[in-house]
């Protein structure tokens, strides 16, 4: 079995990561998938959240809004809606949605609002990811 598996993060307007890596976890729609090479194939939709991935002794992580994923034994393909490494994330912004979307799930009350508690989940992601960067320890 091989130690890595290829990981493809593609948006509508770019390739976000191509790498081999040695541990693959992504939100799945009924929660958190850890992948490891010679994983079972599978096709799962992403909810909004983080992407983290183990490379050598770096964990790398993204931020997606909602996308499919595509398990093979030997690669992962993500086709996301957004995608954003932590570096490019920005906080100001981010921050700015979030409080949008808690404002907006206060006034509708009991009835809730989906749009707003997906925008909520989006940010909140994009936040976790821009605070943690690159985390090079285990």
């Amino acid at each position: 079995m091989p130690d890595t598996i290829k990981l493809e993060v593609v948006t509508p307007e770019r390739v976000v990561a191509s790498e081999d890596a040695e541990y693959i976890e992504m939100p799945g729609s009924t929660g958190y998938l850890g992948i490891l090479p010679g994983h079972a194939p599978l096709l799962t939709e992403l909810s909004p959240g983080e992407i983290s991935y183990r490379v050598g002794n770096d964990t790398k992580r993204l931020a997606v809004g909602w996308g499919l994923a595509e398990v093979l034994p030997t690669q992962v393909t993500i086709l996301a809606r957004v995608a954003e490494r932590a570096e490019e994330i920005d906080v100001s912004r981010a921050q700015a949605a979030k409080q949008r979307a808690e404002e907006a799930l206060r006034l509708a009350g009991e009835s809730g609002d989906l749009e707003a508690q997906t925008a909520l989940e989006r940010a909140t992601a994009r936040l976790q990811v821009a605070g943690r960067k690159i985390d090079t320890t285990h």
